[in-house]
């Protein structure tokens, strides 16, 4: 899909004349005069960015930040703001900002930032995919194979998982090669890295 530069401002002036230097870029563009209106109207799994004016009415420009960051394909914003004030300069950038630009808006700048933003944007919606594969297979193990996953990623060997889940070492090892091999790994290396990017944690051994 061809990524859109969504555009959020309650200035009709502004919007018009974002919307002209994107599009004479060669960008597909969207506008908005709210933020209700891009969250009521925003569609999902659409690369692109979003560029914000942090001043509006109803849902300011920070407030809208935190709302699309429930979303999980939310999308790269560039702040726009005729007062820039140090607080919300922080606000953004730790919320992911990629920029925080000040009005007048300078053109080149502002076209590095989208840039930058849809770089960013493809690299994220290809690290979702890839953690999106990486769930399906860790579904496809029961609950027993996930018990003894979290134990091998713990650092317990084959005969601690089997005193600790009550079964054999047999049977354990017969869950390890299942596990493998349904996750398409091939090392206990592999494993680990494979639970440290889905975010899964280890079940220690008790003390």
């Amino acid at each position: 899909m061809t990524p859109t530069v969504y555009i959020v401002d309650d200035d009709e002036g502004i919007r018009k004349a974002t919307t002209r230097l994107l599009t004479a870029a060669g960008f597909m563009v969207c506008a908005y005069p709210s933020g209700d209106r891009l969250l009521a109207e925003l569609p999902s799994n659409t690369p692109g960015c979003i560029i914000l004016d942090v001043c509006m009415p109803g849902l300011n420009g920070l407030d809208l930040q935190v709302a699309l960051g429930d979303r999980e394909d939310r999308l790269p914003i560039i702040f726009l703001t005729g007062h820039a004030a140090v607080p919300d300069t922080v606000r953004a950038i730790r919320g992911g900002a990629v920029d925080f630009l000040t009005k007048p808006i300078d053109p080149a700048l502002l076209l590095e930032a989208v840039d930058r933003a849809l770089v960013q944007d493809a690299h994220d919606r290809t690290i979702r995919e890839h953690r999106k594969h990486l769930r399906e297979r860790y579904e496809k193990l029961t609950d027993r194979e996930r018990q003894v996953f979290e134990r091998l990623i713990g650092g317990q060997l084959n005969k601690q998982v089997a005193a600790d889940l009550q079964i054999t070492e047999r049977t354990i090892k017969l869950h390890r090669a299942r596990i493998l091999q349904k996750l398409n790994v091939d090392s206990m290396a592999s494993l680990a890295r494979f639970a440290v990017e889905l975010g899964i944690q280890p079940r220690r051994p008790a003390p």
